[in-house]
């Protein structure tokens, strides 16, 4: 069984028509997972619906802990591409667990969007890892302390 663990992010935003602005769509897990007919079991838990670069390390503990307390083996953290890298650094060692964040350069909702792929992709590799813990975004699976963003093209890349 494979742990979800929603903390907001791009992945998690939608277009307000009304406002103007992105805002955060509580119902795209779902979503995401009927519309890549995803059949694995799977369970989620919802700790918080952020942009990363609002996050800090009480978000990031909060995180660890949700990490470390699961009985899940495999878990996947749904977070913002700003401070990903950040956030898989703290969170350090988690024994025989593998933990795989991922997220989206544009909001699973709009047009364009690399979510779909990024959340399947990594949902394929989590279980397929070694213990540790682990970034995968666009087909590439980085270890959290050897990554960075690259802000000018929009992706990750080995550091």
């Amino acid at each position: 069984m494979v742990e979800i663990l929603i903390t907001g992010g791009t992945i998690a935003k939608t277009y307000d028509d009304i406002r103007g602005e992105l805002i955060f769509d509580k119902d795209h897990l779902a979503k995401m997972i009927s519309q890549a007919r995803i059949t694995k079991p799977l369970s989620s838990k919802l700790l918080f619906l952020k942009d990363s670069l609002h996050m800090d390390d009480s978000d990031r503990a909060l995180i660890k802990e949700a990490i470390l307390g699961s009985r899940s083996k495999n878990i996947l953290v749904l977070h913002g591409t700003d401070t990903m890298v950040e956030s898989a650094k703290y969170i350090g060692e988690v024994g025989d667990k593998r933990v795989v964040f991922t997220g989206a350069m544009v909001p699973y909702a709009l047009k364009n969007s690399d979510a779909l792929f990024n959340f399947g992709f990594a949902l394929g590799v989590v279980e397929r890892l070694e213990s540790g813990v682990y970034i995968a975004m666009n087909a590439k699976v980085f270890k959290r302390d050897r990554v960075q963003k690259d802000r000018g093209e929009g992706v990750f890349i080995e550091s």
